[in-house]
């Protein structure tokens, strides 16, 4: 079926106008450019390669007592990223797979690891603003790869700085600044294979006290299966007032319009006659999602004193889609929230000292209409819903060096989340009723570490972290026609690690084991229809994630990286001791990379799921482990100039990138989600 997606301009010409603004502004002289760097672990000891902005990154996150990583936009510059998979696909412990267009599946330590849709249980967030909602769903492609300076991932309880308590922690993409995007005018044109073409446009500036930073974005594409179509524009707007060192005040706006058809999940039959074809429902009904967003935030960085700095930020978020599926899904949404963190650096007691403390508040309201799906039109109305969330974080951390090399430290956040639903009586629509009903959550959830530091910036830390997550309202009412009470999930998480660079070797290697109450899992109940959720008894997620970058000789690098994820229910009545599906259970990535002095590099890699992943609960039937194989290439011609092409699943492999989860496997539950065939992308970056 052919889209009737209608390529919208308006974003892309308001941004273009902030930019053509900025660009008449006369330059001031910019950071310079780093040299590449795509080592995604943090070390204590600074790498002379960072640029830095991402080496005071990496400096502000080795003070964690656990798992952190920094992701360079020198690491993805140079090959097609088009979503945060494409972004965090080196990141150690990092699950983040494709299902289609921009929906990506994001996992860290098997957090929202049943979610049918988008994410939960992890805390994704643009310059500090969330991008979910009050209520915790979360929504990673109103993100643009292209307006991403650097990444912070804290992984599990480290997300305390953010004020978060969820199993999977945080993710936070930091847009350049008129200060630190290394160029003043760029334009980057990439594209290639199922009709993808990207056009970017940006400029930087810094004048006096002032910098700014504005880009656009306009991106389409047929997609690699039928019914695939996307259709994007993003733009971005951040400018800054200095008042000296480490204080400013700072205005950033995102804007994004997304359209994108959805192909739908095969059943196993399907998947072996043809990994291409759509699902039925899904042509017949023309399953799309599209939605428009804006994004505010005013922040400052405030230096009161010595060892004493001030951080906070007021943010507001829009959001309308037009979602048909099943039926369509009709909602505008309102976020809006404070979030304040202040920082202190001394001495307790003669010792060597630091902390912060916090609040994070937030707020949203959404407007839910359902619609009969006449395929292209909207039907009559099948439900009306309003749907209220809040919730409140007071967090804090501190670290005593009770010697020179170890800290203690002792942390806690303690939170509430308030959940309100209203649904409204449909004239002559059987299922719909006047409801009024809520929730409250609260809790208490501590932490603590040790961290000990070499002299040549070795660490090893170890922690101990309760986590939190109450639900959202897509796992409270999914079909919009009632609401179920589910309970919060919450998880004892402790681990340990170590990351250092010796030599030609660096290396972030971390275990964990987390005991969890209370498990929102989710199953398909039908094709296309929203994901049903239960709490599950007690359930274990227990792995290792491990990072190793080898330069060996003279422009010779092997980065890999491996993830072990064993996550099963814990003696549970109905699944005993089974594994969870989604997640495979051992995943390792290895790149080769060749660069030679000229400015040209070569770069093989391998991407290998070891494992099957099961597809149900009760353990039936599982997805099979796959291998592919990509091949990266670039050329930097001179400072002005560069070119890419990037050539992934070389051998044309048909896998199962991607599953939803069942209760029980039948030959007709349509679970797999396919992974792209052979394909060839191709850009040039132009600076100047």
């Amino acid at each position: 079926m052919s889209s009737q997606l209608a390529p919208s301009r308006a974003l892309l010409l308001a941004g273009a106008a902030m930019a053509a603004a900025l660009s008449s502004v006369p330059a001031f002289a910019a950071d310079e450019p780093g040299t590449l760097v795509d080592s995604v672990i943090v070390t204590a000891r600074p790498d002379p390669e960072d640029p830095k902005v991402v080496g005071d990154a990496r400096q502000k996150l080795s003070k964690t007592p656990g798992a952190v990583s920094v992701i360079s936009q020198e690491s993805f510059a140079s090959r097609e990223a088009l979503a945060l998979d494409d972004i965090l696909r080196d990141a150690p412990g990092v699950y983040a797979q494709k299902k289609w267009g921009g929906d990506i599946r994001i996992s860290i330590r098997g957090s929202g690891i049943g979610n049918a849709n988008h994410n939960r249980g992890l805390l994704i967030a643009q310059d500090g603003v969330p991008l979910n909602e009050a209520d915790g769903y979360g929504d990673s492609q109103i993100a643009d790869p292209l307006t991403t300076r650097y990444v912070e991932v804290y992984r599990g309880g480290n997300a305390l700085r953010f004020g978060g308590a969820l199993l999977g922690g945080a993710i936070n993409m930091v847009t350049p600044t008129g200060k630190d995007a290394g160029f003043e005018n760029q334009v980057r044109v990439d594209g290639g294979s199922f009709g993808l073409l990207r056009e970017n446009v940006a400029v930087a500036r810094q004048f006096g006290d002032w910098d700014g930073y504005a880009a656009v974005t306009n991106q389409t594409g047929q997609g690699w299966r039928s019914q695939s179509q996307q259709n994007l524009q993003f733009a971005s707007l951040n400018v800054g007032r200095s008042f000296g060192e480490a204080r400013e005040v700072r205005l950033i706006i995102n804007g994004s319009n997304i359209n994108q058809e959805i192909p739908g999940a095969l059943t196993e039959a399907q998947f072996e006659a043809n990994p291409r074809q759509i699902a039925a429902g899904n042509y017949n009904l023309d399953y799309q999602r599209n939605s428009r967003g804006l994004r505010g935030s005013l922040r400052t960085t405030w230096r009161l004193g010595d060892g004493l700095l001030l951080e906070g930020a007021v943010y507001a978020v829009w959001k309308d889609l037009d979602h048909p599926i099943f039926q369509v899904i009709d909602q505008q949404s309102r976020n809006y929230g404070l979030f304040t963190r202040l920082n202190w650096e001394g001495q307790i007691g003669g010792m060597r000292a630091d902390a912060y403390a916090g609040l994070w508040l937030r707020k949203g309201d959404l407007d839910s209409n359902f619609y009969a799906n006449l395929g292209t039109a909207r039907g009559a109305p099948r439900s009306r819903t309003l749907q209220n969330a809040d919730a409140t974080d007071v967090f804090a951390e501190g670290r005593l060096f009770v010697t020179d090399s170890l800290a203690i430290i002792a942390g806690a956040t303690w939170g509430t989340a308030g959940r309100d639903y209203e649904s409204f009586a449909l004239p002559g629509v059987g299922g719909t009723f006047n409801l009024k009903a809520g929730k409250d959550y609260e809790w208490f959830a501590p932490r603590f570490g040790l961290l000990w530091e070499s002299e040549d910036g070795t660490q090893l830390f170890a922690n101990i972290t309760k986590s939190v997550e109450p639900p959202n309202f897509g796992s409270m009412s999914p079909t919009n026609t009632g609401f179920a009470p589910v309970e919060a999930q919450e998880a004892w998480t402790g681990e340990v690690g170590a990351r250092g660079r010796v030599g030609a070797f660096t290396w972030d290697v971390t275990a964990y084991r987390a005991q969890l109450d209370g498990e929102m899992l989710q199953y398909t109940v039908a094709p296309g229809i929203p994901a049903s959720t239960f709490n599950a008894d007690k359930t274990i997620h227990q792995g290792v994630e491990a990072a190793v970058d080898w330069r060996f000789a003279p422009g010779w690098r092997l980065r890999q990286t491996y993830t072990w994820s064993d996550f099963t229910f814990d003696g549970d009545v109905q699944y005993g001791d089974n594994r969870l599906p989604i997640a495979p259970q051992h995943f390792y990535r290895a790149e080769l990379r060749y660069e030679n002095a000229a400015g040209w590099f070569l770069a093989p890699s391998v991407e290998w799921s070891a494992s099957d992943i099961w597809l149900d609960y009760k353990n039936t039937r599982k997805a099979p482990s796959y291998a592919i194989l990509n091949l990266g290439a670039g050329w930097k011609v001179n400072d002005r100039l560069s070119l890419f092409a990037d050539a992934r699943n070389l051998t044309d492999e048909a896998y199962v990138s991607n599953v939803q989860a069942a209760t029980t496997w039948t030959a007709g539950s349509a679970l797999l989600w396919p992974g792209d065939g052979r394909s060839l992308f191709v850009g040039v970056t132009a600076s100047f």
